[in-house]
This record gives C-alpha cells, structure tokens and sequence, in this order.
C-alpha cells in the first residue's frame, strides 16, 4: 500500500509506499525512476510503455545457517538382514528354476506320444540338371585352350575349332548319363519303396532305426514275421528318475516336494507308455505294410541294477490309430489296447499301483527267454546279451551327425568325358527278357504244346504267410483219391507229375514253386486246381498277403502272370486251374484265371474237392 503527490518541480512525482520512496523525474515519453527497487528508464506513448533497468538489484542477506546433512551407517542388526534378505531371494529363484525345470521335464517325459509322425511315402526323385550347349562349350574351350599361349593365334583357333566340334557330343553324353543315373535312382527307390511295402526285413528294419535315432527312449527294431514287426525299446532307469516334484505349501506358495515310492513309480510308468505308444506310432507310421508290432521294454531294475524285460505285448495297427491321443495321462491305456500285454507295475488288491518293479517272466516269450538265459553285465562278451542291445540302444547316431550322401549327379569334366570316349564304346546292353501276359479273372488261353512237358509255377507274396496247394481232380472237379491232393504233407503226387519245391525267400517276397508235367498226367486227370491257403497258425486272412502274384512258364519262355485281390472275406483261394480241351479235335489244354475263395481255409478248400477232412 503506498500514496503518491506530485512537487513543484514540473514532471517530478515522488511515491511513497512500504517498499519505500520512489521519485520518477520527466516527460512520459521518457521518464526516469530512482529509489527502492533500482533505477530505471521508462517510455510510453498511448497505450504503449516500455521499461529498462539502468543498474543492478542489491544483493539480499540472510542470517540463516546452513546445515549439512549428516550420514549415518547402517547397523550390524541392519546388514544382517539385508543378507538374509538377499539369501531368501536367491533361494526363491532357485526353487522357482528348479519347479519350472521339472514341470518342463515331466511334461516332455510323458506327452512323447502326443507327437504325430508323417506317413511314409514313395521316395521323390528330383531332375537331372539341365545341362546346356553354352555350357559344354565353355568346358570343351577351356581343355582345349589349356597351355596354349595367348600369342598363338592359329593354335587358339584351331583348339577353339576342336571345342566346337566335340561339346556337342559331350553336351549329349553327359545329359543321357545323367538321365540314366535319374532312371536307376527311381528304379531303386520303387525297389526299395516296393520292398517296404512288402516287408521285407531288412528293408522295414533299417527304415524303422533311422526313424527310431531321435527317439527320446532308443528303439530298435529287431525282426519281421510277416506283418508283424518285432521292437524292443530302452526306457529310463527308475533311479535315475527325479526324485521331487513341484507342489504348494499349506498356505499356497510354490514348494518342492519329495515323491513317494508310489508317485515316482507313476510317473516312470506314464513315461514309459508315453514312449510305448510313441514308438508305435512312429513304426506303423514307417512301415506301411506292418500291421502289427510286439514291442517289449528293456531298463536296469532297481533291485539288482540289471538288465530285464519289465514290459511287452503285441498292438495292432488298428488299434493304435483308432485311440485317441489327447493328454498325457491317455500314455496309461497303453495296457488295455494291446494284446497279450504284460507289465511289471501291476494295481493291488486295494486299487493302488504296486510300489516295486520286477523282472517279468518271459518264458512265453522264446526270444526275449534267450536274451535272458545269455544276459551279461559286461556287453561285448560272448554270446549276445542284454546287454549288447543296451549299448546298441544308446548307440544312435542323431540325425545331424550323419555322413552327407554324395550327389548323385555330379557332372563329369570334359577331361573325363575325353578319356572314356578314347577308351572305346561300351557293350551293348543285354536282350531284355520277354515279359509275361497278364491275365485278369475269368480269362481263359490255350497252352502252346511245348508247355505240356513241364509248366514251372511260382507263387509270390508278402505281408503273411500262405502255402500254395495242388488238386488233380477228374471231370466231377473232386480227386480220385488222396494222392491227388499236393500239400505241404504231401509235396507229390503219386505219379511225379505234381510236385512242390519248397518255400523261399526272394528279396521282398516269399515264393513257393511248383511243376506240372501235363503229358505225364494220367488220363483221369482232367483238371489241375492251383489254389493257395492262409497259414492256420496265424489267424490270418487273403486280406494279409500284400503283392501276391501268380507265375507260369514254360521252356519255350512263355509266361503268363495273374494277380488275384487281396480278398479279407477268406482264407483260401484258387488263383487258376489247368484243364483238358479240345481245338479243332485236337486235345489241348487251357489255363484260366480264377481268384474264388472259401471262407473256412483249407478245410473247406479240401472239402469242395472231394478230400476227407478228420
């Protein structure tokens, strides 16, 4: 608050206010101001003004002290518990690791069989390079140019000369070579793709180990029987599984807890399954002409820490991929989708899982027996043991440490192409064999004469087993008496006319031969049945037999060939029947494609040719 009044002194003014005495000395438009708060220079003009200080604010004192901040160190009681602090904090992580870590363990020890495996399928061969004549050019230019200097003209053009002249024809060896090479490759894959299908041993076992190297538990196929693929799979130790699991305190914070006997057991045993049903996945998934697979189980038992058998059984392919797979408990039913499946962890009386592992009697099993009767602790000692397949088993090579396969179509310099073509031509590929005629049911032909005196037959088939059979049966289609009747008991007929020769196997296939000497077959003999039947022992169907095929010739080197169909409704068939005819009143004898079956197998085969079945 302050007043103002105005002197004698024309533009003069002196204010007064609680800030002090302020005296203001000319015109408007430039006025001057002293006192408190500084001298300054003001104008103004309307309502326009404008100010400026001519000298420095004075500098304010002040009687406060300053204080300084005091630092204080932190207690013995202080440092102690901050470490515990840091402690209880490490261990917290620690643990929390160690729940994620078994979590994650358990989960990919028990959900394997959750995995889906791609079905085999036929090999893809890829192209040969295109091969070009700008580029046999330049090879043809660069051998023949080699050590001629460039100042030597009329050589370069001379060698340039030679190279025109001699790229085409390398250009063209080199494209019919590497077309060849394409050929074999496909001929080789659908051999081996054909051999698949047709289980033959070595090819299903070595396809089933490669697919088996990245398993988690190591399996190895060790034999095939028909359709039926035989495994034995090494699963973990007991011991060596983990001994906790994650759980929750009574208040409700993450804790590791100690499992019981029961609860490891548990868990091994899902794991187990869950490699089980993996294994089966992956091995019918490889082999498409397996239908089924014994499979046992090999781990060290705790007990005695030696090698045993502590699971085994046979599972269908049916089986296996009607079964839902959706959580890693499902790996359990393991034992009730299988046949003949025994398991050394057994429910007790009171619903509970048994709490120990035993070695499982495996006298029903005669190859599992004698690994047993010859097991040793130390591999390599002997006879085979368990535990050379154990060392086996853990010996798989991963996929990424495999030898790289060399290109199969690696191109030839021209120096190569060069020297073989100076080398001569090579031989002249051999005279392919005449390719037999295929016949289809209900077709019939007549048989040239030559064939009268020895017809060569030859059945082929994989999948399961079958037996091939001969009935010599008058005008009424039954036989005369049972030596007609040519089976494996009886491999002859009585006359010699008729004879098996054995089965044996033939890369992929089982064959069964068999000869017919139609000139030395009593006259009464007006019909010869060629007929096949399933093997009693086995339970199985025409259904089973994958490939099977027909074969006939004769020394002429006529052949004839008829595939009859896989039919799952029987157990028997005859393929096709020789019989008496006559052309232009001449006597001759006719072939006819046949594929009937019976449902009832030999028995009722046997029956409907006039055979006494006991």
């Amino acid at each position: 608050m302050g007043f103002g009044f105005r002197v004698g002194v024309p533009g003069m003014s002196v204010r007064v206010s609680t800030r002090g005495v302020r005296t203001s000395v000319g015109p408007r438009a430039a006025r001057l101001s002293v006192g408190s708060g500084g001298t300054r220079m003001s104008t103004g003009l309307g309502p326009f003004y404008a100010s400026s200080s001519l000298g420095g604010n004075r500098r304010r004192t002040s009687t406060r002290r300053t204080t300084r901040s005091r630092t204080v160190a932190p207690s013995a009681a202080q440092l102690d518990r901050a470490r515990r602090q840091a402690e209880r904090a490490q261990q917290e992580a620690e643990r929390d690791a160690a729940i994620a870590q078994l979590r994650e363990l358990r989960r990919q020890m028990t959900s394997v069989h959750l995995e889906s495996f791609p079905a085999a399928h036929p090999p893809v061969i890829p192209d040969a390079p295109q091969l070009s004549l700008s580029w046999a050019l330049a090879e043809a230019r660069t051998f023949h140019l080699q050590g001629v200097g460039r100042l030597a003209r009329a050589e370069r053009a001379a060698a340039r000369r030679r190279a025109e002249q001699e790229a085409p024809a390398y250009l063209a060896a080199e494209t019919a070579r590497l077309e060849a090479i394409r050929h074999q490759l496909v001929s080789e894959a659908e051999h081996w793709w054909q051999a698949l299908l047709a289980n033959d041993e070595d090819t299903v076992c070595e396809a089933v180990n490669t697919a088996f190297s990245d398993n988690p538990a190591a399996g190895c196929a060790v034999g095939v029987d028909g359709s039926v693929l035989s495994v034995v799979v090494r699963q973990q130790d007991l011991d060596s599984m983990p001994g906790q699991t994650p759980g929750l305190t009574p208040g409700g914070r993450p804790t590791l807890k100690n499992l019981t006997k029961r609860d490891r057991v548990l868990w091994w045993l899902t794991s187990m399954g869950s490699n089980i049903v993996a294994t089966l996945k992956e091995g019918f998934a490889t082999a498409p002409g397996i239908t089924a697979i014994d499979l046992a189980v090999l781990t060290r038992l705790p007990d005695t820490q030696r090698l045993g058998f502590v699971a085994y059984g046979r599972w269908t392919r049916q089986a296996i991929e009607s079964t839902p797979w959706r959580e890693p408990e499902d790996a359990l039913c393991f034992q009730d989708i299988g046949q003949d499946v025994t398991c050394s962890v057994t429910t007790t009386a009171s619903g509970y899982l048994s709490s120990a592992i035993k070695p499982l009697d495996t006298s029903r099993v005669p190859g599992l027996q004698v690994l047993l009767d010859h097991a040793q602790d130390e591999p390599g000692a002997g006879e085979p043991s368990l535990a050379d397949i154990d060392v086996t088993l853990g010996a798989g090579t991963p996929p990424g440490d495999r030898t790289p396969l060399t290109d199969p179509y690696r191109i030839k310099p021209f120096v190569e192409w060069k020297e073989h073509r100076a080398a001569g031509p090579p031989p002249a590929p051999a005279t392919p064999p005449v390719l037999p005629t295929s016949l289809i049911p209900g077709q019939t032909l007549v048989l040239p004469e030559d064939a009268w005196q020895g017809l060569h037959v030859a059945f082929s088939f994989a999948g399961a087993d079958a037996d091939l059979t001969l009935f010599l049966t008058g005008e009424d289609g039954r036989v005369a008496a049972d030596e007609d009747f040519v089976f494996y008991n009886q491999p002859f007929s009585a006359d010699g006319a008729a004879r098996l020769l054995g089965k044996q196997r033939e890369g992929p296939y089982a064959v069964e031969r068999a000869t017919i000497h139609l000139a030395a077959l009593p006259e009464r003999v007006r019909r010869v049945a060629i007929a096949i039947n399933m093997d009693v022992d086995t339970g199985l169907n025409c259904g089973s037999l994958t490939h099977a095929a027909l074969h006939i010739d004769c020394v002429t080197g006529a052949a004839w060939a008829f595939q009859p169909s896989a039919n799952p409704d029987i157990r028997a068939m005859v393929v096709a029947e020789l019989y008496r005819h006559s052309v232009d009143g001449l006597p001759a004898w006719k072939l006819r494609a046949l594929g009937q079956g019976w449902a009832d197998g030999l028995d009722g085969l046997a029956r409907a040719y006039g055979v006494d079945v006991e």
